[in-house]
């Protein structure tokens, strides 16, 4: 499978330098608890435990690697909640509706918090399902999935945040439909993210579309440069994706009546 295909100047498709086999994962199936697995992060970078939530239920789970022992924060009620990230000591958590919900990291060690703070009215209304927090700035980059303002086939729109004693809107950016498909190809379906997260060591932008079945690869300015299909087996329903401080690529994969969700790992090349 070729991947991390661009375009030059004159249009030909040319071969970028790829950082990633995604022919190889390493492969660490879910516990029951965890089949529908929707969002993965880690704090700091460190992937020695990994958090995650699903889609139904308002409970951040961490696990060690390859190991179905897991803890749990019951932070919510039942609920739509779409992905997670950790960054300045706070765990914050995306719900579908764009509602924020935030607790601080140290009540991880607990099984259920009570400090947990609900957010809405951030982020225009819509369908939500990407977010990613940067540790070193403190924001937060949420993508809209299927958001009213967006003009189909032509731009989706982004939303940054700030975190401090509260999280404020403080900017937004615009993904190119036409930038995507101009390295990526003709869509079948209307392209909809449904999640992000930044390369520690490029800064790049890996941007994944479990509909489109890809993942975009953008400069730190949004512009497309890169593309990787997500072809075969391994990607049942890819709806998660993290690094960790070294550049390895983690996507986490939701099961369905038969399999086991899981998260697979790529070693950075």
């Amino acid at each position: 499978m070729l991947l991390g295909m661009g375009c030059n100047s004159a249009g030909e498709q040319n071969v970028l330098t790829k950082e990633y086999d995604l022919t190889k994962p390493e492969v660490f199936n879910m516990p029951e608890t965890l089949k529908e697995i929707s969002g993965v992060t880690f704090n700091k970078g460190k992937s020695d435990v990994f958090y995650a939530v699903q889609d139904e239920e308002g409970k951040v789970f961490h696990l060690t690697w390859k190991s179905q022992a897991h803890k749990y924060t019951a932070f919510a009620g039942k609920g739509d909640f779409e992905d997670i990230a950790i960054l300045k000591d706070q765990v914050v958590v995306l719900k579908s509706n764009g509602s924020l919900f935030s607790f601080p990291f140290t009540e991880t060690q607990l099984t259920q918090t009570t400090k947990t703070k609900e957010h809405r009215g951030l982020l225009p209304k819509g369908e939500y399902e990407g977010m990613f927090g940067d540790e070193a700035s403190g924001k937060i980059y949420v993508l809209c999935k299927n958001c009213a303002g967006d003009i189909p086939d032509k731009s989706v729109s982004g939303y940054v945040l700030d975190l401090g004693s509260s999280i404020q809107k403080s900017g937004g950016f615009v993904l190119n439909v036409d930038a995507i498909k101009a390295i990526a190809g003709k869509m079948k379906k209307r392209f909809q993210p449904s999640a992000l997260a930044k390369n520690p060591v490029t800064g790049d932008w890996f941007i994944l579309s479990s509909m489109n079945k890809l993942i975009v690869v953008t400069d730190k300015n949004w512009k497309p440069k890169q593309f990787y299909p997500l072809a075969g087996n391994n990607f049942k329903q890819p709806e998660g994706i993290a690094f960790d401080k070294l550049g390895n690529l983690f996507i986490s994969n939701e099961g369905d009546e038969t399999t086991s969700g899981n998260i697979l790992k790529f070693k950075r090349l």
